[in-house]
């Protein structure tokens, strides 16, 4: 697992984590995964959050700035690394985390443009760099973020309200010009309550295989359920063996990126 989780990465990679529904884990996903790569590999990695509904990501880590987005776009003086990580928190893991707006109605303009112009600036500096993205696919940052993805994680609750809405999801994925991104999904089932779903979950994933590259379930963890910062540390040893196995199957595709 972890010779596959260190794969080398040419350039940059882009991973896109979102779910049409709240409350499913993505944001948990988002910082569970990022953690696993920076705290198993020795280059840069970042999560950005572009959810336009005043984003939890930023809680989610110890803060250490509160720089967001925007700051990093307004800054006139972005020439080194350093530049950067003055806009950055990063937990104990190594991952960094660049914020979103505070602000209900700056961060609902957060625009396509200024997603794209974040990315052209942490490409620079950054291996791995994963986005947050909000529930609704239609507002205009969402064009972007897709747009620039490598890869997708899409992540659904074990239950058949989180499913179908996967499935619209990819469904919409399709209908909209990014159908290529779906072979290149892969869908996370996290358990945001105790106790076994009375779904067949085994039948769920082999459904999704049916469109996707993999699925990944993520156990009900009590530390990833309070909301509170995230320290990989603290999970209980099956959670964090299943974001290893989550960082290993999305690292596959890392020789992949020439393919966009």
């Amino acid at each position: 697992l972890l010779e596959r989780v260190r794969r080398p990465v040419r350039g940059d990679y882009r991973i896109a984590v979102l779910s049409l529904k709240g409350g499913v884990g993505k944001t948990t996903t988002a910082v569970g995964l990022g953690s696993t790569f920076a705290s198993l590999r020795g280059d840069r990695v970042i999560a950005v959050d572009a959810n336009p509904d005043l984003g939890t990501l930023g809680q989610r880590i110890p803060r250490q700035t509160d720089s967001t987005v925007r700051d990093l776009l307004a800054d006139p003086a972005i020439h080194r690394y350093s530049d950067v990580r003055a806009h950055t928190s990063q937990a104990p893991s190594r991952l960094e985390v660049l914020a979103s707006e505070r602000d209900p109605a700056a961060a609902e303009a957060f625009s396509e443009e200024e997603y794209r112009g974040v990315m052209a600036i942490l490409q620079r500096y950054y291996n791995i760099i994963l986005t947050d993205c909000g529930t609704g696919l239609s507002h205009s940052a969402m064009r972007g973020v897709l747009d620039l993805a490598d890869a997708l994680i899409l992540v659904s609750s074990p239950a058949l309200d989180g499913a179908r809405s996967a499935g619209a999801t990819l469904d919409w994925l399709a209908g909209h010009g990014f159908g290529h991104l779906i072979a290149r999904s892969v869908v996370v089932l996290s358990s945001a309550r105790p106790g076994s779903s009375s779904i067949d979950t085994d039948q769920l994933a082999q459904h999704f295989l049916t469109r996707c590259r993999a699925v990944q379930p993520i156990v009900f963890d009590d530390h990833l359920a309070e909301g509170a910062d995230i320290d990989l540390e603290l999970l209980n040893r099956r959670t964090r063996r299943g974001f290893v196995e989550l960082a290993a199957t999305v690292a596959e595709d890392f020789g992949g990126t020439g393919l966009r």
